[in-house]
């Protein structure tokens, strides 16, 4: 991975961090129009991506139809529905690798373990569908948010409690990983 590649990817975890908090600290004081240029920009570090991967064209090409609603409506909503889309992408990858010979999990643990034995295999599939269920209820609540609760909630939820939930789920699955490779003596 080359410099500028990690540099773009550095840039897009950190605009997709503070991304519900820009929402929300614009809101009444940016009009939604100018705030989809953060989204635009968002999309746009994406761009590299598109090269290797369909689904990423095609998060790409919903997110620059969020960013002409949220232009033309000059509405929130649209800007709002942004982590839907990062969760449902997610979903996709996930549920897609299920179908394939190596799960999404997978391909992270051989990084660092290229001879993973049949029974670290079979608990990577799992802790893949754990991810896919994940970004169902995660990606719905985000949903759930924009549409029918209040701008506050929507932020508390997309810019705090998704994020303490997935480090949640990353230290769980961490401890049950340890308890696992000893049981298996993996």
């Amino acid at each position: 991975m080359s410099i500028d590649h990690r540099l773009l990817t550095a840039l897009t975890v950190i605009l997709t961090l503070i991304y519900p908090l820009a929402i929300w600290f614009g809101k009444g004081q940016v009009e939604p129009r100018w705030l989809a240029v953060l989204l635009l920009v968002l999309v746009a570090t994406r761009l590299p991506a598109l090269k290797i991967s369909k689904l990423a064209r095609w998060s790409a090409l919903c997110g620059l139809m969020m960013v002409l609603a949220a232009v033309w409506t000059n509405a929130l909503l649209p800007l709002k529905l942004y982590p839907v889309l990062v969760n449902l992408a997610f979903l996709i990858a996930f549920a897609y690798s299920l179908s394939t010979p190596q799960s999404m999990v997978e391909r992270f643990a051989r990084i660092t373990e290229p001879d993973l034995p049949d029974v670290a295999v079979r608990y990577t599939r799992n802790v893949t569908k754990v991810w896919c269920a994940f970004f169902v209820f995660n990606g719905s609540m985000a949903l759930i948010t924009a549409i029918w609760a209040s701008q506050e909630i929507w932020t508390l939820y997309t810019g705090v409690v998704s994020y303490l939930l997935m480090g949640s789920l990353f230290v769980i699955e961490y401890l049950v990983r340890i308890r696992f490779k000893r049981r298996h003596h993996v």
